[in-house]
């Protein structure tokens, strides 16, 4: 059989509160030719074609959104309702005189047949999305540290409006999930529109993050003197701290010095409007540089409170982080005991040249943003709000990787009609922009198949199209019209 014609004139995807979405389709028809064979014991044979056509299709189905044991979510279909208006059937060829006659009675019961098979076929497609849901990743390597776990903590909430989801959202050591003396304190993202989705990050996650590289080892720099502007007066040998500490300069004469800045605990971030706050306690030791290039320990300085302030401490725009450094107070002394108020200039200077610009570059890399397999978020903005962070995304899918490759046959045949008139066609032999007034003929560089897909939100109607090229090597284009 091939299929000549197929529409789908009015369709609906909506949100349903405290179940899922509700997909509904009414109208649809579909037109179909095939051939036809008839063996009848041994010597009665007859084949010919036929043209059937089935039309005044209608579908609705509830399609239920939960998550499973390992925090994926799953889909499951329910309140599945569907009627075909009529079946209309000419054969041709041989006998088909006398078949034709009998038309109306092969009609209704061809009619009776498709309406019973429907629910079960969309009960099994829908059951069929599940395995791409098992594709997300819920599990990501940050480094060779640590890694984020983002799996569903709850079952997704859906509202008239919008669908939320729960993500646990936690750093932990590779291979090891302790859970750190802190729990996630609950929070809700704020009422907006305008993007397609709208992640929020509380502190816990940058709280979690900074437990895990803490009990690693890893929140120490080693500050050497060439790391130091060659413009600044100040340097890190022992004439320079000789003239604080004189038993340097007596024991250790004209020797460089490398400092060693760590973390005592874990540090612990606040988020403030257009603010986040980042406060450690950490140790300061210095070393002498020996000319056989040991390093001799000569005192241990303790940070009891560091405070940094900043947006580029989460975004690479904006201003740096500032940084305030609350007192010290000597540990630990090799060289005797000294005042260490006269080091504050030194150890400021080098905080906010040194080690604050490494921290930004190190926070510059980004971490990865929860994804499903073949669907990327783009034009992401990280807005630092009240406990939280909000990051408006825009999705990007290829469909070539969603859909089975039989599915294609059927696309490559099907003509989409979209609620308000938007008509996209399966085949675009030009080139044009896809704006308001071309959305009814969108076309692609390449001849293509189209696949639509629309989201209503309030008011408006967003369309984003996906195009795919004929050779399964070819770029992949999205557009979007809100």
């Amino acid at each position: 059989m091939h299929i000549t014609n197929l529409g789908l004139p009015a369709s609906s995807l909506g949100l349903v509160p405290g179940s899922g979405l509700s997909l509904s389709i009414s109208d649809a028809f579909i037109s179909l030719n095939g051939h036809w064979h008839v063996k009848y014991l041994k010597f009665i044979k007859d084949s010919g074609s036929f043209d059937l056509t089935v039309s005044g299709l209608t579908i609705s189905v509830t399609m239920g959104v939960n998550s499973d044991e390992t925090g994926r979510p799953t889909v499951s279909s329910s309140n599945c309702a569907a009627s075909v208006g009529h079946v209309s059937i000419e054969f041709h060829g041989g006998a088909s005189w006398l078949y034709n006659l009998f038309s109306s009675f092969i009609e209704n019961a061809l009619r009776s047949a498709i309406q019973n098979q429907i629910c079960p076929l969309v009960h099994d497609a829908i059951s069929d999305i599940n395995p791409h849901l098992k594709t997300m990743n819920v599990l990501a390597q940050v480094d060779k540290y640590a890694e984020i776990e983002y799996s569903l903590v709850t079952s997704p909430v859906v509202s008239n409006t919008f669908i939320q989801f729960s993500l646990k959202g936690e750093f932990y050591k590779i291979g090891q999930h302790q859970e750190p003396p802190f729990s996630a304190p609950p929070f809700s993202l704020p009422q907006t529109n305008g993007s397609m989705l709208y992640l929020g990050l509380s502190s816990f996650i940058a709280n979690s993050a900074g437990f895990v590289y803490h009990n690693a080892g890893v929140l120490g720099l080693y500050v050497t003197d060439d790391m130091i502007p060659s413009s600044s007066p100040l340097r890190l040998n022992t004439k320079t701290f000789g003239a604080f500490i004189p038993e340097i300069a007596k024991r250790f004469p004209n020797m460089m010095m490398k400092l060693l800045v760590k973390t005592l605990e874990p540090p612990r971030i606040t988020f403030e409007p257009n603010n986040v706050t980042l406060q450690a306690n950490g140790t300061v030791t210095a070393y002498a540089i020996l000319p056989n290039n040991t390093l001799e320990a000569l005192f241990i300085l303790n940070l009891v409170s560091l405070d940094g302030q900043g947006e580029q401490f989460i975004c690479s725009k904006g201003r740096p982080i500032t940084e305030q450094i609350i007192s010290m107070t000597l540990g630990t002394s090799y060289v005797g005991q000294f005042q260490v108020m006269p080091l504050n200039n030194i150890f400021t200077m080098i905080l906010k040249v040194v080690v604050i610009p490494k921290v930004n570059e190190k926070l510059q890399q980004g971490y990865p943003l929860p994804a499903i397999s073949h669907m990327n978020l783009v034009n992401t903005q990280l807005k630092v709000l009240k406990d939280q962070l909000v990051a408006p995304n825009e999705v990007v899918v290829d469909p070539r990787r969603l859909f089975p490759e039989n599915s294609y046959e059927l696309l490559q045949a099907a003509l989409f009609h979209l609620s308000r008139d938007v008509v996209m066609e399966t085949r675009f032999p030009e080139v044009a922009t896809v704006t308001e007034s071309h959305l009814p003929h969108a076309v692609g560089k390449k001849e293509a198949h189209a696949v639509a897909h629309f989201l209503h939100q309030g008011e408006g109607l967003l369309v984003i199209l996906f195009c795919l090229p004929a050779e399964p090597h070819d770029e992949v284009t999205t557009k979007t019209h809100p």
